[in-house]
């Protein structure tokens, strides 16, 4: 918000349009009011004082009346204008959290992992700031827009001499709330954003805080030390940060020091933060102290000057006390916008990131500002009818902050073909399935489904033919059939007992031996999980949403690691359902790295991060990569045939999320699903969490988060996003709301 009043607020707030009308009609109303009560004061005063004959009230009534009124006309409008501004900032506030959250959920995924603690904290309480930018801020300044000119106009005709010294210093408030404003903008951003770095060390910590107790690192110290004296030095050394902070330094992160725990780093960020504040109210403080001073200096060099006049008898007495009961009117407005200008900037810094979210760089199938990330086109574009065709990904390029991943990847995905993308962490394979969604724009290439790009596509009717498995499956608050109706599949709901399924859906529960967590489900399909529910352990969401999959009449799957925290026994059967599911005819593309996989793939594709721009350290935004080779399962270890150009080989490493495990969780929050903690049974390398599907208690922890780098269930850091069941669950037409779900 760089102008007093963004047109944006206007534009994405409907109800703050009418609450504007008004409060410039109640501001023209109280003008008039202090105009009318100023000249009957005057009059009477006046006359009381030059003719003794009229020194009785009834003699002045009608002037009395006049003040009398004007003055309860101004309380009056006074009164109802904050009303309406408090009413009117809760809806606006509520309006504004409302299209952050949409706009948040519609963000793809690279961009919704850079903006996510930002988001929480715009959503969280930033946006509470503006109830006072419209309660006081606001009406203030519309005050001071109409006031001061009309106020001016009635004392220059009645005072000249008045009217110019007005003139010539009023501008000097307007001029030093500018500076001030300058100076203070900056330590408001800085208050923000010191607020949004405590958050995300904050979500950090409390979402990594089980593997750390699992780890017994939860108060360990950087060198093993513990005691009062360790946390003692971590203590000055924070507060030494903070005073820096406050000093006006710019931001950086805190000093590393050997002996700080957990703890300390949460302190030194509370006390930085602690002090960014105190520092803006210090300005604060200030300046108001100093626009008073100023205000009262300019009245004092008007009364000065009336005063002198009426002594040597330059000036009516009426006219000198009109000048001395105005002059204050004229400057208090200004005063106003003052001291309320700073309760104001931390709402107006909020709203200024929360606009920045509603309006993206990038248009719909345009790249944003944010790591290359597009918005999806609308329900537009070209149709590809019911059967999508080939898929074909021409030297498909992705680059991020560490390089491009993928770089120069090129792969034709044809139907009935089982195709495995396979690669080193952080070489981009999940960015390649989010390319073929549409979710993320390429750099340089393009996936063409049908011959079709597909940013030309209609992505509704596309996503309506996808079924996809991201790496963290969703599960949404409701039951059980809520989440299988995502897409399409339906299990039939007889009149008495519990549900049970048939057909294909039967087929696919018994693949992914969720058919025996449903036996042990009170209500069955009809079982609420989530908020409220049953809690489901890690592996029985893993084949909750397999089975979604399995089960969905789609052309194309997109599964990304389907047989993660699956026996042997349940991988071999999903094996099959998928690979079944291609001998039908279908478009199956699966990220993996396991052997077992690779070996029923009918074609491999060798995916690499490209060399020449990156070195391969992590991407925190997850799998990334370049190249591409496609290999027949029968000969794979050796003959390779190139469907692109290779951009370099990269050596596999490790994801450093997996070594802390507090950035993995953040991303990973949005996929997973509230109050729906992972069980285990505490065996270090197992790869189910539940050989034996059971039931959750809502109550469980345990290793299988820590081994995998945290991919467990996790508080969300951004709760409260809008989720259109009813769609999903009104009929069991193909809808793209399970593409939605999967992409928040």
């Amino acid at each position: 918000m760089a102008r007093p009043v963004d047109p944006r607020l206007w534009r994405y707030a409907r109800s703050a349009r009418p609450y504007l009308v008004v409060s410039v009609l109640l501001s023209l109303l109280t003008t008039g009011c202090i105009v009318v009560a100023a000249v009957a004061l005057a009059r009477v005063l006046a006359g009381v004082i030059t003719d003794p004959g009229r020194r009785t009230l009834g003699a002045w009534a009608v002037e009395l009346a006049v003040f009398a009124v004007a003055v309860g006309c101004r309380a009056a409008a006074t009164w109802w204008q904050s009303r309406l501004a408090h009413r009117a900032g809760a809806r606006v506030v509520a309006e504004l959290e409302q299209a952050v959250l949409a706009a948040g959920a519609d963000l793809p995924p690279r961009e919704l992992d850079a903006r996510r603690t930002e988001l929480a904290v715009v959503v969280g309480n930033g946006l509470s700031g503006l109830r006072a930018y419209l309660a006081g801020y606001l009406p203030a300044l519309l005050l001071a827009v109409l006031v001061p000119p009309i106020v001016l106009a009635v004392i220059a005709a009645h005072d000249l001499t008045a009217g110019a010294i007005i003139l010539v210093t009023l501008p000097l408030i307007p001029v030093f709330m500018i500076l001030i404003g300058l100076m203070t903008q900056g330590r408001a951003a800085a208050t923000l954003a010191a607020t949004t770095r405590l958050s995300d060390q904050l979500l950090d910590l409390f979402a990594g805080m089980p593997t750390l107790r699992a780890l017994g690192r939860e108060s360990a110290t950087g060198t093993g030390d513990s005691g009062h004296a360790a946390a003692s030095a971590a203590r000055r050394a924070s507060l030494e940060w903070s005073a820096s902070g406050a000093s006006g330094l710019s931001d950086r992160v805190a000093p590393p020091v050997g002996q700080w725990t957990q703890r300390d780093r949460v302190r030194a960020l509370g006390e930085s933060l602690h002090a960014r504040t105190m520092s803006a109210l210090r300005v604060a403080f200030l300046s108001s102290m100093v626009l008073e001073m100023l205000a009262t200096l300019c009245v004092a060099l008007v009364a000065v000057s009336i005063g002198m006049r009426l002594v040597f008898g330059n000036m009516g007495l009426y006219a000198g006390l009109l000048g001395l009961i105005l002059a204050p009117e004229v400057y208090l407005p200004l005063r106003a916008v003052g001291e309320r200008f700073h309760a104001a900037q931390d709402g107006m810094a909020a709203a200024a990131r929360a606009f920045a979210v509603l309006e993206p760089a990038g248009k719909a199938g345009e790249p944003s500002e944010c790591a290359g990330a597009s918005r999806p086109a609308g329900a537009g574009g070209r149709d590809i009818g019911e059967a999508p065709g080939v898929i074909e990904i021409r030297n498909l390029t992705v680059r991020g902050r560490d390089g491009s991943a993928p770089g120069d990847l090129s792969a034709v995905l044809r139907p009935g073909s089982f195709t495995v993308l396979a690669g080193p962490n952080g070489c981009g394979k999940s960015t390649a399935l989010q390319a073929i969604l549409g979710l993320i724009a390429p750099d340089r290439g393009e996936v063409t489904v049908g011959g079709v790009p597909v940013p030309e596509l209609g992505l509704e009717r596309w996503w309506a033919r996808v079924a996809w498995l991201p790496q963290r499956p969703v599960l949404l608050p409701g039951t059980l059939r809520e989440n299988l109706e995502l897409f399409g599949a339906r299990p039939e709901a007889p009149a008495s007992g519990p549900a049970r399924v048939v057909g294909d859906l039967e087929a696919a529960c018994a693949a992914t031996g969720f058919d025996a967590v449903l036996d042990e489900l009170p209500d069955g399909w009809d079982t609420l999980v989530g908020t409220g529910g049953v809690g489901l352990s890690l592996g029985q969401r893993q084949r909750l949403a397999l089975t979604r999959v399995l089960a969905a009449d789609r052309p194309v799957l997109l599964l990304d690691e389907p047989t993660a925290h699956l026996d042997d026994v349940a991988e071999a059967a999903v094996l099959a359902a998928l690979t079944a599911r291609a001998r039908a005819g279908a478009t199956v593309v699966v990220v993996a790295h396991r052997p077992t996989i690779l070996a029923v793939a009918d074609h491999v594709v060798e995916v690499h991060a490209d060399a020449t721009d990156s070195d391969m350290t992590p991407d925190r935004h997850g799998d990334s990569g370049s190249g591409a080779r496609v290999a027949d399962s029968g000969d794979m270890p050796d003959q390779h045939a190139d469907y692109g150009s290779d951009a370099g080989t990269a050596a596999p490493r490790h994801d450093s999320a997996d070594a802390n495990p507090g950035p993995r969780r953040l991303r990973a929050a949005w996929g997973g699903s509230p109050n729906t903690p992972s069980t285990t049974d505490g065996k270090a390398g197992r790869r189910d969490a539940d050989e034996s599907p059971r039931v959750g208690s809502g109550n469980e922890t345990g290793s299988d988060a820590a081994q995998d780098g945290g991919e467990g269930d996790r508080p969300r850091p951004l709760a409260g996003l809008p989720c259109d069941r009813e769609t999903s669950s009104a009929t069991g037409r193909h809808s793209t709301e399970g593409i939605r779900e999967v992409v928040r």
